[in-house]
């Protein structure tokens, strides 16, 4: 073998090792990922240095990588600049992605898993014409008193969703479903301080109108687009979110369902 000669990766067969078989991953799989990864979160397109520095690799390995996935159609790299982007391929893969996923549902797991973490009901309200619609909820064992059930409309001005939705939906929807509530359950209509506010904090908490020892929060979910999907809430009383952190954990659950739906986590 000449010197300075690389050697093959010998193929698996048979009598390899039941733990190496075991290991499940092939590494060049993970490093061409972690290229991926890091173009997808830049700012825009990057020169191969740059790239080497993030994924923590030399010059060379960098760029054997990102030729054999510019071959690939993965990434694309500037002609004159040199620089490397997400190729076609990638944004096909993406593309088939965001097809496949419904925020409703990657939220209604997520806080169905959390009201077996706290003691508040947990659900998914998304916007119909008649206004906020609870589509998912789940009861805690460790809190029973609810004034919310599954297919509930909230008002409009009298619930965190509510508030919620009206922060970051156009006008004219919002019209268009405070024309189907009664004056008497919707509420009265928020100044724009208030909506201005909401939508500038990733939490909104509201203490019900109707008992005073209980508390909602909501929160929204963003799209790949940037635009509201659905707004994931809490019911429970006030004493025990304060004492649970209830803001905190659900301030958690709308990152990581937003980031799962290709949105911006934490937006707000």
């Amino acid at each position: 073998m000449k010197p300075n000669a690389r050697r093959a990766d010998p193929p698996e067969t048979d009598e390899t090792p039941e733990k190496e078989k075991r290991s499940g991953t092939i590494q060049s799989v993970s490093i061409a990922a972690r290229f991926l990864a890091i173009l997808a979160n830049a700012e825009g397109p990057m020169p191969l240095g740059e790239l080497a520095r993030r994924a923590r690799t030399g010059s060379s390995t960098a760029h054997r990588y990102m030729q054999s996935l510019v071959l690939e159609g993965l990434v694309a790299q500037d002609e004159i600049s040199g620089r490397y982007d997400l190729g076609p391929a990638a944004l096909s893969i993406g593309i088939g992605a965001l097809r496949r996923i419904s925020p409703v549902e990657v939220a209604a797991r997520h806080m169905k898993a959390l009201s077996m973490r706290i003691s508040a009901s947990c659900g998914v309200a998304i916007w119909t014409e008649r206004g906020p619609t609870i589509v998912r909820w789940y009861r805690s064992a460790n809190f029973s008193i609810s004034t919310v059930g599954l297919g509930d409309v909230l008002p409009l001005d009298n619930s965190a969703c509510g508030l919620v939705f009206q922060a970051h939906l156009m006008p004219d929807r919002i019209k268009a479903a405070r024309r189907m509530q009664p004056p008497s359950f919707r509420g009265t209509a928020p100044a724009q301080s208030v909506l201005d506010a909401a939508r500038q904090s990733p939490i909104l908490e509201l203490n019900e109108h109707l008992f005073s020892l209980l508390t909602g929060k909501a929160a929204a979910v963003f799209d790949a687009q940037n635009e509201i999907a659905c707004v994931v809430t809490t019911v429970s009383m006030v004493a025990a979110a304060e004492a649970e952190g209830h803001r905190d954990a659900l301030l958690e659950v709308t990152r990581l369902v937003s980031k799962d739906c290709g949105g911006t986590p934490g937006r707000g």
